[in-house]
């Protein structure tokens, strides 16, 4: 009778199973072990940890340098990333300084060319804002430099950026500054770049209107508003703002200067104002009428009187007494 061979197979898997069967009581042993709550056991499980958890340090070491080098890896691409930023932004920045000097340059030239004269007396004092009127129906504000620094009524005053208003009412040490926002006040502008002239007028709003424009159609929003000088009052071109289509589709000025922040007023000294004595020359230059002719005593005839001024009638008395005791004679 022949005997069957065994291979190495034969011997493997019941070797396999009985290993994994000591396995599963293991660890059936150690969850049991885990879930008795036993002073005792209690002693043998923190045994147990402190005497292989220590041991592991050198399998969670490439664990631990793995999450470092991921950490280093993005660190590194961040850094990689605003390296570029800072590059594009580099660029941009020699882009714009190009610019600036060839603009720089370009004004040099027209200035030679147009023979600019800059105003010298151009200065301004610079003054605290000490409180403001808090009242809806009345913009103004109260500076505290007045007639011993030199502050004039009607200079323009403004926040280092744009028009704030014009100085209306000194005292020996505070004056009074009406905001262009307010309801009186009326200033004469341009909007460039089309050189309309305006009038803008405050309505107690921090938008306020443009009135009496020449030709509403060259007026885009966005277009630049400085003053124009016109009157004398306040120098010309000191910026204002920007233009707006407001809600009621009229054109309104979206102001530069911050009110909401007005804490330092420039006010710029401007050349001496002369005060108005006759409102009408304001309009028209005085006229010069012609007297009545006198007569002459002894000729008899009549001479040329002197002239007279506007508005002044000839008097009758402008005939000598002679003259008229000669005509009754004649008569």
């Amino acid at each position: 009778m022949a005997k069957t061979r065994t291979g190495p197979e034969d011997y493997a898997r019941p070797l396999r199973r009985f290993l994994v069967g000591i396995l599963l009581l293991f660890l059936l042993g150690l969850f049991l072990l885990w879930r008795i709550d036993s002073p005792r056991v209690e002693r043998f499980r923190t045994a147990l940890v402190d005497a292989v958890v220590p041991n592991m340090d050198w399998a969670l070491l490439p664990v631990a340098k793995g999450a470092a080098m991921v950490d280093d890896f993005q660190s590194y691409t961040r850094i990689y990333e605003q390296n570029q930023e800072l590059k594009r932004e580099l660029q941009q920045m020699k882009a714009w300084k190009e610019a600036a000097l060839q603009l720089e340059q370009k004004n040099a030239r027209l200035l030679d060319l147009n023979q600019v004269r800059l105003d010298p007396k151009f200065t301004f004092v610079t003054g605290v804002v000490m409180a403001d009127s808090g009242s809806p129906f009345r913009q103004s504000v109260l500076l505290n430099v007045g007639a011993r620094d030199g502050i004039r009524d009607g200079w323009a005053t403004m926040d280092g950026i744009g028009l704030v208003g014009r100085v209306s009412g000194v005292g020996e040490r505070t004056s009074r500054v009406i905001l262009i926002t307010d309801s009186n006040s009326r200033i004469p502008v341009t909007v460039q770049p089309s050189g309309q002239k305006a009038l803008l007028a405050g309505d107690n709003s921090t938008l306020p209107p443009l009135e009496f424009l020449e030709a509403s159609d060259l007026v885009q929003p966005g277009d630049r508003v400085v003053t124009s000088g016109d009157g004398g009052v306040l120098p010309p071109g000191l910026l204002v703002g920007q233009v707006a289509l407001g809600t009621d589709r009229r054109f309104r000025v979206v102001l530069s200067a911050d009110y909401a922040r007005l804490e330092f007023l420039r006010v710029l000294r401007s050349h001496e104002l002369e005060p108005i004595a006759d409102p009408g020359r304001l309009v028209a230059p005085p006229l010069i009428l012609p007297a009545d002719p006198v007569v002459d005593a002894d000729t008899g005839t009549a001479a040329e009187g002197p002239a007279l001024p506007a508005g002044t009638a000839p008097s009758v008395n402008a005939v000598p007494d002679a003259a008229l005791e000669a005509g009754g004679a004649d008569g």
